[in-house]
């Protein structure tokens, strides 16, 4: 039996947007209020790659994603369940009973309308309400949310940031649309073109926005930050292998972030990827996009 009180959030919580933000909030306070630990299970691969055999594409990586649940929610420890066939197969009572009050000592739990959970999906709102009110457990169900009339969800907020709306997709989710990775070494092209870079990757698993230029901002290990002009694509004026990368141009910076964990932020998509006759032609044409950049951060409260 675990100790230590936790009040729990359950879902996948991928991207954690606004109406993740609605259970995760209400943890936070009745946790505050019985004195437990603000929590969330959450799981390392999306139970549907699993029970259907398809994948499905994330948001971000676990990594981002439980950075996103502490900083904007307040939770202080995020459990991240590994999704395989024994989780796949367990009882919903079990999960429920030894999973969550035994093993994690959950004192409140607290679930979305449409939370299923256990074998075939057994487990349900109602169900769970029930089982808490046996086993003394506080219990809330939270409803849907809205905003200008659409359900908030991961499987639209996919579609806004494959189609390269970011500024729309921000708006749902809550916070701008995060990649945290170590940089590693690229081709030098920022140092061609004037700029100091970080090139980064998407994990296995997690969706590519659209590709194209991007005005982000990049967050540093120090906790200092930077307007970047970011490049989500193949580079086609300068590679010819295909592969998909994250290249950002960081303005008004001088320095080598190389081995650094930066946070990127994905704020305005700017224009589609396209191959220019010259690296000068790319370069001028960086130089006009970094304007558009500064000029979308000029006066924001960062």
């Amino acid at each position: 039996m675990n100790e230590q009180k936790r009040v729990i959030a359950l879902g996948f919580f991928d991207g954690v947007h606004r109406g993740h933000g609605a259970l995760l909030s209400r943890v936070a306070g009745k946790a505050a209020e019985l004195g437990a630990a603000p929590a969330a299970v959450t799981f390392d691969t999306h139970p549907e790659n699993l029970i259907f055999g398809s994948p499905m594409p994330l948001i971000n990586s676990p990594l981002d994603r439980a950075e996103l649940m502490r900083r904007y929610y307040g939770i202080r420890e995020v459990i991240v369940a590994h999704f395989d066939d024994r989780m796949m197969h367990m009882p919903w009572e079990d999960f429920i009973t030894e999973f969550l009050v035994r093993e994690h000592g959950a004192v409140h739990l607290v679930a979305g309308h449409d939370f299923h959970f256990g074998y075939k999906g057994e487990g349900n709102p109602d169900r769970l309400r029930e089982k808490c009110a046996r086993l003394g457990v506080g219990c809330d169900i939270i409803p849907k949310v809205e905003l200008d009339g659409i359900t908030i969800s991961s499987t639209y907020i996919r579609t806004l940031l494959a189609q390269g709306e970011i500024e729309r997709a921000n708006y749902f989710l809550g916070h701008p649309h995060t990649l945290t990775d170590t940089v590693h070494h690229g081709k030098k092209l920022g140092s061609t073109l004037g700029f100091p870079t970080v090139n980064l990757r998407f994990q296995p698993g997690v969706l590519i926005p659209a590709r194209g230029v991007y005005a982000a901002r990049v967050w540093f290990e120090n906790g200092e930050s930077r307007c970047a002009v970011t490049n989500v694509g193949v580079r086609p004026t300068v590679d010819s292998h295909g592969e998909v990368n994250v290249e950002g141009f960081i303005l008004d910076f001088d320095g080598d972030l190389y081995g650094q964990t930066v946070r990127m932020e994905f704020y305005r998509y700017l224009r589609g990827e396209r191959k220019f006759p010259t690296l000068e032609a790319l370069r001028e044409e960086i130089m006009r996009n970094a304007e558009e950049t500064r000029a979308y951060f000029r006066g924001r409260e960062m």
